[in-house]
Parts: C-alpha cells; structure tokens; sequence
C-alpha cells in the first residue's frame, strides 16, 4: 500500500480506425454482458448462500472463475497457467501489473483479494471487489488488530487471500521491492500456526508489434482509455500464471525474510518467461 508507480512515457494509444472501432463493439458488449451479468447472478446466488454459509462460499466463487476465464475468450487473449494451486486455506501473493491481474488470478485458482480500503469506491472495479468477496483494508496501523481478527476468520472459513506486496502496479516488466510491513500480520499468534503463503507470477506477453508494456496499468492512467486500447487492438497477446511451490511461515524468522524469499521467487518466474 503505497505511492503509485511511475515511469516517465506510456506505450502509444491504439488508433481508432473504423476497424478498431468494431473491434470495442465486438468484444466490449459481449464482455459488458458476461461481467454485469455474472455479476447480477453472482449477487442472486449470494443473497441464498450467505444466510445459510456465513463467510463460506460454496457455488459463488465458481460463479467468478467462469466468468474470468471466458472473459480471456471474449477478448482474445490467451491464457495458461504453469504448476499447481495450493490447496487449503493460506495466503496468495502475486505482482500487480493490471487490471487483467483480476481475471488472471480468478481464471483458475478461488481466491479472494486483499485491497486497499480506496478501492471500494471505485465505480465498476469496485463493485466487482465488493461482490466477490474482496477484503478491504485502510493503511493505518491502530487498524492492525482488526485486521488480523478479519484475515483469521476468513482463512478459518477456507478462504485463499491474495495480496499485492508491491503496493503498487507497474508496467508488468519488473517485480518491486515486496513491503515487509505486510507480511506483520502472518507472525501473529492467531495466523501463524500451520499457514501456508504460495508465491505466483503474472506474465503478459503484448500482442505482436506493440509495446512490450500494453497490458501495464500503473501511475496515473485512466482505466477507460486502457480499456478501450485492450478492446481495440487487432491481434491480441496472452497472460500465462505460473504457480511457484507455496512456502510453509513457520520456516522463516521474521516477515523481512519471508518477504525477500517470496519476491524473489515471483521474479524469478517472470525473468524465466522473458528468457523464453
């Protein structure tokens, strides 16, 4: 949870020709539908599942992996994944690269996210946060023992949590620094216990004779203009997420080593995938 990232340019808007333009058409009215709708039924659902499940999701989760992966396949962007999910409740941490980072990481694993309290109130990003079941958390450290109270009852509920350790998102060719105030938490008492952290890479590889950053979102970029360029780009590219063997807390001393040991497993992954 910190400042945005910034680097000084941004890759070159996609030209609205009258092809591009039946391109946002084509695949953003679909893509409207499918989100909107998945999330329309997934709220239905919910209002049947919560009185009876509580913090548990029996069907709505599967409700969001569909509709994640068949959003690749209205867009056109290819999607595979590399190792295996962990299994059982634990903690997720992955580099944050884009908005597409949502339907990547929901494409095939059950997660929920953890995100800063601003997010919320973010029209349409934040429906979809608050819908599926995202916790939010505000950066202030008098809120630590609340929050540790949430994370504990959700992971006692089964659930997966993701975190983003960068605080940030860049432009998907490097992994920041993780932030070692986030990991605080795990050490405690409540959490540590058996809990298990699986370490993931994002990988976007841009759509051939575009920028090697088309699919980054960072800084101060307007989601609507991103969107639009994802929409109307000819050929599409593809996101692979590799899964790296999750990593048991009770075998690090303190968050600064988990923290360091977990990036740089996640840029390894992305550093073998650039090399490919």
């Amino acid at each position: 949870m910190a400042d945005v990232w910034q680097e000084p340019d941004a890759p070159a808007p996609v030209p609205m020709t009258g092809g591009a333009i039946w391109r946002v058409i084509r695949r953003g009215v679909p893509l409207a539908i499918l989100v909107f709708g998945g999330l329309l039924i997934l709220v239905t659902v919910r209002l049947i599942e919560r009185p009876f499940c509580g913090l548990r999701r029996p069907v709505t989760p599967y409700i969001t992996q569909a509709v994640c992966r068949s959003a690749f396949g209205i867009l056109g962007i290819r999607f595979r994944s590399i190792g295996a999910p962990m299994k059982g409740p634990g903690a997720v941490v992955a580099n944050h690269a884009s908005w597409l980072d949502i339907f990547a990481l929901n494409a095939r694993k059950r997660i929920y996210f953890v995100s800063k309290s601003e997010v919320a109130g973010w029209p349409g990003i934040g429906w979809l946060a608050r819908a599926t079941g995202t916790v939010f958390i505000k950066r202030d450290r008098r809120e630590a023992a609340s929050q540790i109270a949430v994370f504990r009852d959700r992971l006692a509920a089964g659930h997966k949590l993701l975190f983003f350790p960068e605080g940030t998102s860049t432009d998907g060719l490097r992994v920041l620094p993780f932030k070692p105030t986030l990991f605080a938490a795990f050490f405690d008492p409540a959490l540590a216990g058996n809990l298990c952290v699986q370490p993931v890479t994002v990988n976007y590889t841009a759509p051939a004779g575009q920028d090697r950053r088309f699919y980054g979102w960072w800084g101060d970029m307007a989601f609507g203009p991103h969107l639009l360029a994802t929409l109307a780009v000819k050929g599409q590219g593809s996101v692979t997420v590799h899964y790296h063997l999750p990593v048991r807390l009770t075998d690090f001393a303190d968050r600064k080593v988990l923290a360091k040991t977990l990036e740089n497993t996640v840029r390894s992954g992305l550093a073998v995938h650039d090399g490919a």
